[in-house]
C-alpha cells in the first residue's frame, strides 16, 4: 500500500508539477538511496539561503566577522518583501539575529543584510555564492540573489541541494545547529520555524523549506537515527502538506535501503571458542591461528564488557581530515574521563560523489556510546551511536593528539 501510494504522488505530481525532483543519500557512504530527477534545474526558492548561511558561516569561521558583529540595514534590503522580519533603514542586525531569522522566517530582508555586509552588493554576493557552490561540487547552480526571491536564471539541482546540505553540516559543525530552532523572537515578535518535520520526524536535525509559485514546495532534510544519517531533497512540491508527507516516504525507503545495504556490506561475525581448562579465554580469528587474551577486553567507559565488534561514536564527517581530527579533540574536551578507555580513528571513505573523513571514537559498550551522545548532543556536538566494525579501512590518530 506504501509503495502504491508513493507511486500515485509521483505520477500526480509529474502531471501537476513539471518542475518535481527529489533525492536521497546516505550522508556517511554518500551511497545514492532514491533519484527522481536529480540533475535537472529547478528553482531553488529559499532553499538559497542554505549557501547564504554557507557563506556567514565561513565567514564567522574565517574571523571576518563575529555573532554580536551588527550590519546596516540598506534601503534596498529594508524594501525586500516577504516574507521578512521588518526591518527598517538605518537599523542594524547582529549576526546571530540573521542567522535565526534566515533559518526560522526565512527573512528575505536579513538574506540581504547579510550579503552586502559580506560583499561589495548582493549582485556580487550572488556571483561568490555561484563560485563557492562550483567549488563544493555544485556544478549545476547558478545563484543570482542571497534570498531566493524569483530569478529565471537562478537554478539548482535536487542532487546539489543534498551536496550543500551535507557540505554544511561537515565544513561547519559548530554553527549547523542553528538549523534546529524552532523559534525566533525579534522586535518582541515570535517566528516559528517552517520546517515541519522538526520534532515531529525522529532524528530530524534540520536543514531548510523553500517556496515561490515557480519552484512549488521544496525541503531540504537531515535526519540522524539508528546509527545512520540521511539527507534528502524534494523540489517541487504542491502543498506543504504534501511535500512534507512526501518527504517522510522519501526517509523512510532511505533509512530502509541504508541498513539494508550496510548489512551487506557487513563483515562475517568472528566465531569465539570456548576457553580451555586452565587457560585464558580468547577469541579466535577464523582466519588466521593467534588469540587475543581477555586482558585486552577491558570494561568500556560506558560500562560493561567489551566483545568484538563492540560500539563506538561518529562525530561527524568531513571533507578533509583536519577538520576529523579536530572534532574528535572536542568530543574529548566534553567527555574527558568517560572515554578514557576508548581508541580514536579516522576513516576515509571515497565514492562516486566524493572522499569523507569519518570521525569516530571506538571500543564503547552500547550504552556507553549512547551515553556519550547525549552528552555531546547537550553540547550542540553531533553524534551518532555506531555498531560494530564497518569493514573499512581504518587509520587510527593519537587521543588528543
Amino acid at each position: 500500500m506504501l509503495a502504491l501510494s508513493f507511486s500515485v504522488w509521483l505520477a500526480a505530481t509529474a502531471t501537476a508539477e513539471a518542475r518535481y525532483a527529489s533525492f536521497v543519500m546516505d550522508a556517511e557512504t554518500l551511497d545514492v538511496l532514491y533519484a527522481k530527477n536529480a540533475d535537472t534545474r529547478n528553482y531553488p526558492a529559499s532553499l538559497t539561503k542554505i549557501m547564504t548561511l554557507y557563506m556567514l558561516f565561513d565567514a564567522l569561521e574565517r574571523g571576518k566577522v563575529t555573532l554580536s558583529t551588527r550590519m546596516k540595514v540598506s534601503k534596498r534590503a529594508a524594501g525586500q518583501p516577504e516574507t521578512n522580519i521588518d526591518l527598517r533603514v538605518g537599523q542594524t542586525l547582529s549576526v546571530r539575529d540573521a542567522i535565526l531569522a534566515l533559518v526560522t522566517r526565512s527573512a528575505n530582508d536579513a538574506a540581504t543584510v547579510v550579503a552586502e555586509h559580506l560583499a561589495k552588493s548582493e549582485v556580487h554576493f550572488a556571483i561568490a555564492m555561484t563560485k563557492k557552490a562550483h567549488n563544493l561540487g555544485m556544478t549545476r547552480t547558478t545563484f543570482r540573489n542571497a534570498s531566493g526571491l524569483p530569478n529565471r536564471r537562478q537554478k539548482s539541482t535536487a542532487r546539489d541541494m543534498a551536496k550543500l546540505g551535507l557540505r554544511i553540516q561537515r565544513d561547519f559543525p559548530q554553527y549547523y545547529h542553528y538549523f534546529k530552532t524552532k523559534k525566533f523572537t525579534f522586535n518582541g515578535r515570535t517566528y516559528k520555524n517552517h520546517n515541519n518535520l522538526l520534532g515531529r520526524y525522529s532524528g530530524t536535525d534540520g536543514i531548510k523549506t523553500g517556496y515561490t509559485r515557480a519552484s512549488g514546495f521544496n525541503l531540504v532534510s537531515s535526519v540522524q537515527k539508528d546509527g545512520h544519517h540521511v539527507i534528502a531533497v524534494v523540489f517541487g512540491g504542491r502543498t506543504a502538506k504534501s511535500r512534507d508527507k512526501h518527504m517522510v516516504s522519501l526517509l523512510n525507503r532511505g533509512f530502509r535501503k541504508a541498513i539494508r545495504i550496510a548489512r551487506n556490506r557487513a563483515p562475517a561475525p568472528i566465531p569465539v571458542a570456548r576457553p580451555v581448562p586452565g587457560t585464558a579465554p580468547t577469541v579466535q580469528l577464523a582466519a588466521a591461528q593467534s588469540a587475543i587474551t581477555d586482558d585486552v577486553l577491558q570494561g568500556s567507559a560506558g560500562g560493561g564488557d567489551l566483545t568484538e565488534g563492540d560500539w563506538g561514536i561518529q562525530v561527524g564527517a568531513y571533507s578533509s581530515r583536519g577538520p576529523a581530527e579536530q572534532m574528535i579533540r572536542t568530543a574529548r574536551t566534553h567527555l574527558k574521563a568517560a572515554l578514557a578507555a576508548s581508541t580514536d580513528s579516522v576513516e576515509q571513505i571515497t565514492r562516486d560523489h566524493g572522499t569523507v573523513f569519518r570521525s569516530r571514537i571506538i571500543g564503547l559498550s552500547e550504552a556507553g556510546a549512547r551515553n556519550a551522545c547525549a552528552l555531546l548532543a547537550r553540547k550542540h556536538v553531533p553524534c551518532v551511536p555506531v555498531p560494530g566494525d564497518t569493514g573499512e579501512e581504518v587509520a587510527t590518530i593519537p587521543a588528543g593528539g
